[in-house]
């Protein structure tokens, strides 16, 4: 059994890995000569950043360099400088660095103007955006009088801790961060060609050995390979399954991002919805009103959110809420919206907006900045946010208009990225994305209860899986009868199933480990057609939604969860939309809503239309 801070140091080699990716792709540079791109990259030993709204040249140094643009190599001395060219904020955070270098760690509060530093110190540097986590700019500092590039003998992480050498998990991650990385080598199930992973062609040194990269990935992992023919669930759902894709692009708008809907009778996807008259940008999360009938869609990374007509798809109002707001949901008792601002670094950065966001009603001040992906407890009394750059979380009552806690779930760089509540709000989980644990808080004492750590039953160096395992969880909610929790798990590429029925062995255990696509992230449940659930879940990098099954034979126990089938989410000749495609068709998903919501406190309030629908015991999920 591996601990958690096995679990932290397999992580920062996860890192120290996707960063020799990126030294990777300099090198090849150097092997076709390319010389003068390296120059134009790094003229008069300054590098510029610009940080973009663009899916995969979030940070763009303007210039291709091996097929990069967020790559540059420098001489020691040189000057890196950030410009925003964003409609939002953003940190510009040193996640990894030379072990001891000047000036370091670095990192900023979430903003829009301009940051410099000066990089002295021979080695492998890499920025990211703490609000959007997967944003990235490197910096390799060559001395020029040492053979080949410096990449440091030993790397450290924000945290401080340092770290060098490989492992199998460090390997296997390589292959999901360089896919990640290059649009081109997501995974397109809308093409009948094999999928197809471009590595560099190259030998590099590793652990004191020197192997051909593409050789070494090609044998162990294959390359080439027959994508899973997409398949329809035997059994239907009730009603639709709206996805954020987050990076679709299309004609009329300068700004990535799409919704989707699939019918979840006939798994189509009904409808593209783009709205390019506010040219929406990057929306993220969805929710609804009480009757089903509008959608909101949050853009992360602008400031405002979107609401649309759930059935024509016609934009009713588009409403300024903040810095990069990340998640929406909505109050049982009263139909009032909740944003949370993911770019606000002040306390007060939880918005409150009139049903249907017909007027922005107050900020509401919860002790932390930061937050992303809340939740809301069934009786309207309470909301749990994860503040991620503090490393904790505040339970806010709207009975009383105060925080009763604010708990802290894992370290100060943890990341808590999202919460799943039980149906009857006596204890919360926590999704630690940076720490590969998920925290289970009780509601009542404050008091951590459990940390669950994803990473236990690998062994990071010889690649040895005793259960499931997940890396880099994302959005974690429990099923609406409080019996299970489906996990994304965006750097593993896994679905962490956990038993969450109370007074049990297994309770608060991962019981089971599905296999998810590149950038495994969104997760929500919607009904079936005759009694229980489905678990939706999408990936940033691939354009298919899976479909999970957490109990196929209705007895209570996840531990038998499967995945009842797959769909595509780019668009057919049938499907209705407002602006004409233009690239990556269907990919980037990440939120995900379920039409009528069925989780306990929304789903008494449903309309008859879509009540009558449900099963007596959907309609009332626990007793």
């Amino acid at each position: 059994m591996v601990g958690i801070s096995s679990g932290r140091k397999a992580l920062k080699i996860i890192v120290f890995f996707s960063v020799i990716l990126i030294f990777l792709f300099i090198s090849n540079a150097f092997a076709k000569d390319d010389e003068s791109e390296i120059n134009d990259n790094a003229r008069d030993n300054e590098i510029k950043f610009e940080l973009t709204d663009n899916a995969g040249r979030w940070f763009d140094t303007g210039a291709e360099l091996a097929g990069n643009r967020s790559i540059a190599v420098a001489a020691p001395g040189v000057r890196v400088k950030f410009s925003g060219n964003s409609n939002t904020v953003h940190t510009r955070t040193s996640l990894v660095y030379p072990t001891g270098a000047a000036g370091m760690p670095f990192n900023t509060e979430p903003r829009k103007g301009g940051d410099e530093v000066t990089l002295t110190t021979p080695g492998l540097y890499v920025f990211v955006c703490s609000i959007h986590p997967y944003m990235f700019g490197a910096v390799i500092v060559d001395d020029p009088a040492t053979a080949g590039l410096d990449l440091g003998s030993s790397l450290s992480m924000i945290t401080g801790e340092s770290f060098s050498s490989s492992s199998d998990l460090a390997t296997r991650v390589l292959r999901t961060f360089f896919i990640a990385t290059n649009p081109a080598n997501w995974q397109n199930y809308a093409s009948n060609t094999p999928w197809h992973i471009t590595y560099p062609n190259m030998d590099v040194h590793i652990d004191g050995n020197i192997v051909n990269l593409a050789s070494a990935l090609n044998a162990r992992y294959g390359n080439d390979l027959a994508l899973e023919a997409l398949s329809k669930p035997a059994i239907l759902a009730v009603g639709e399954v709206w996805v954020a894709t987050q990076f679709e692009t299309t004609a009329g708008k300068s700004k990535p991002g799409t919704v989707s809907a699939i019918d979840g009778v006939n798994w189509q996807v009904t409808r593209k919805v783009a709205l390019p008259s506010i040219d929406i940008n990057n929306p993220h999360n969805l929710w609804t009103d009480k009757d089903q009938n509008v959608i909101y869609a949050t853009q992360w990374f602008d400031s405002k959110l979107a609401v649309y007509d759930r059935q024509t798809g016609t934009l009713i109002r588009n409403v300024s809420v903040g810095e990069s707001p990340a998640h929406v949901m909505t109050l049982t008792d009263n139909d009032l919206i909740h944003i949370t601002n993911n770019g606000d670094s002040r306390t007060d950065s939880v918005m409150e907006l009139a049903p249907l966001a017909t007027e922005v009603l107050r900020r509401i001040d919860i002790g932390r900045g930061t937050p992303h992906g809340h939740w809301m407890s069934h009786d309207g009394k309470h909301m749990v946010t994860p503040n991620v750059t503090s490393g904790d979380t505040t339970q806010y009552n709207f009975r009383t208009n105060v925080i009763e806690a604010i708990v802290p779930v894992s370290g100060e760089f943890s990341h808590p990225l999202a919460i799943g509540m039980l149906p009857n709000a006596d204890k919360y989980y926590v999704a630690n994305m940076f720490d590969n644990t998920i925290t289970a808080v009780d509601m009542s004492t404050h008091t951590v209860i459990k940390h669950i750590n994803l990473l236990e039953n690998y062994n990071p160096l010889s690649g040895a899986v005793s259960g499931p395992v997940g890396a880099w969880p994302i959005q974690t909610p429990v099923s609406p009868d409080g019996k299970n929790m489906v996990t994304a798990n965006t750097l593993s590429g896994t679905i962490t199933i956990i038993d969450t029925r109370p007074g049990l062995a297994t309770t608060d255990t991962a019981v089971k480990m599905l296999p998810c696509d590149p950038g495994c992230h969104g997760v929500q449940y919607g009904a079936k057609q005759g009694g229980g659930y489905y678990a939706y879940v999408s990936s940033k990098f691939s354009n298919r939604l899976l479909v999970v099954d957490p109990d196929p034979n209705a007895d209570g126990d996840p531990s038998d969860a499967s995945i009842a089938g797959s769909i595509g989410l780019f668009a057919s000749d049938a499907t209705l939309r407002d602006d004409a495609i233009t690239g990556n068709p269907g990919m980037g998903g990440q939120g995900i809503l379920p039409i009528p919501l069925v989780y306990n406190g929304w789903v008494q309030n449903l309309p008859a239309s879509w009540s009558n629908q449900l099963t007596e015991t959907q309609r009332h999920p626990i007793q």
